[in-house]
């Protein structure tokens, strides 16, 4: 997930976390939807796992 797809320096603070609220809600969806598909069951997201690249996790 990139963040400057998410927000950007035009947006106030409360449009920054509302847009991130929905970015982590439409992931975990996601994540639901993929897991109940392949029969299993999605964990919650954790949301440090956004503030970090994948390679340092």
């Amino acid at each position: 997930m990139n963040a400057s797809s998410i927000i950007n320096d035009e947006m106030t603070l409360e449009e920054k976390l509302a847009a991130i609220d929905a970015a982590m809600a439409n992931a975990q969806a996601q994540a639901d939807e993929d897991a109940k598909a392949s029969g299993g069951i999605a964990a919650p997201l954790d949301p440090a796992d956004l503030t970090m690249c994948e390679g340092c996790q």
